[in-house]
């Protein structure tokens, strides 16, 4: 089977869809499928045991998504089936005019994220579902449709958004919940060791990610705020870096806050295991991977109970779970964690065995399956 991912982001960059897409081409390479890929990037990706063809982000947007539509369809000709984890208008477009079947690995409302960016609207993902109306919003639910309901499967980390996709009328027997897989962890260093090359001095919490609208981290910086003697490490770049560093200095977090930029992702896991805990701020959320391998590290998530965000950290067990927009609340909930030694220690326990049922083998061979099955569809 030869099989073209496409994913909007690639390593360097941080973000799930940087770390899935790489980790399903390798699967997929591994069980003796053809693979390739489609990116966009910065600059060229370092080499893969696969082709990895890429539009670069400095050109202008418009050119940038109309080069990635070309592109997506010269290499879906070549390919059995199309796995999307992005750019979805330009994947299903691509895959159609190339006559191919197309599998999407869904993570958000793709309309909600869409306006969001444009400005046209606000608040969370659960409000924009009944709340929002207008023709701009009314004409990116019908692309948003759709593009899903061609898709020959759509998969959704969590049952949430698998509920959500069904309501927009997805037939739910091409709908799955596949969870993010747990990361193989490599032998790390020891724990002090790994928080020395951090420069970690006392409480010290983690975040990995892209700092978008999103994120929601000026709820973390605020909830910081009300918390003496923590510290909180950002990896990560986006549009919002700016602002969040004006927003530390207004707050006067000074050194309390320390802004990494992008870091690989085997330093990611490294992070999670020095930090005391990750902290997770978002307004929305569907099943985060940087959730995923901070349990698998042995590190509690503290975290806003968002989307599917519940269905992984289990308030008390392997995490705190508190309501999104609320840093008092956020701040609580650190204020908790480091005031109680043998919480911290109870759910450290609990953190990595609390994910073993996401083991990658797992993970990735239902997604082969179906991936073997929409292109068997091909006529």
């Amino acid at each position: 089977m030869n099989v073209l991912v496409v994913s909007g982001i690639w390593p360097p960059d941080v973000g799930g869809p940087a770390s899935h897409a790489p980790q399903v081409a390798e699967f997929l390479l591994s069980r003796g499928h053809a693979v390739a890929v489609v990116t966009t990037a910065r600059e060229q990706p370092a080499p893969r045991p696969y082709p990895v063809h890429w539009i670069s982000r400095s050109l202008p947007k418009g050119l940038v998504h109309v080069r990635t539509g070309l592109e997506v369809t010269r290499r879906a000709r070549s390919a059995d089936v199309v796995y999307t984890t992005g750019m979805f208008g330009r994947s299903s477009a691509g895959a159609s005019l190339a006559r191919r079947p197309y599998v999407i690995k869904l993570t958000a409302d793709p309309a909600f994220e869409r306006a969001r960016r444009r400005g046209i609207v606000g608040g969370d993902v659960e409000g924009f579902q009944h709340g929002v109306r207008g023709a701009k919003v009314g004409m990116l639910r019908l692309a948003r449709d759709a593009e899903l309901r061609k898709a020959a499967h759509v998969f959704t980390p969590s049952t949430w958004l698998s509920e959500l996709a069904v309501s927009w009328g997805v037939d739910a027997a091409r709908v799955s919940v596949l969870p993010n897989p747990a990361p193989v962890l490599p032998v790390l260093p020891p724990r002090e060791e790994l928080r020395a090359s951090f420069g970690m001095d006392g409480a010290t919490l983690a975040f990995a990610g892209r700092l978008t609208a999103q994120k929601a981290l000026e709820v973390a910086l605020e909830a910081l705020a009300r918390v003496d003697d923590v510290t909180l490490l950002i990896a990560g770049e986006g549009d919002r870096r700016r602002l969040l560093e004006a927003k530390t200095g207004e707050l006067g977090l000074g050194s309390r806050v320390r802004f990494l930029g992008p870091v690989p992702r085997e330093r990611i896991i490294e992070l999670f295991r020095a930090a005391d805990a990750t902290l997770l701020s978002s307004d929305w959320e569907n099943f985060p991977h940087t959730v995923i391998e901070s349990l698998a590290a042995g590190t509690p998530v503290l975290a806003t109970a968002t989307g599917g965000v519940a269905e992984v950290v289990r308030d008390g067990e392997n995490g705190l779970l508190v309501p999104s927009g609320a840093p008092e609340a956020l701040a609580g909930a650190i204020r908790r964690y480091f005031a109680d030694g043998d919480l911290r220690e109870r759910l450290r326990a609990a953190a990595a065995s609390s994910v073993a049922d996401y083991a990658p083998e797992r993970v990735f061979a239902r997604l082969e399956q179906a991936l073997v099955a929409a292109a068997r569809t091909i006529r």
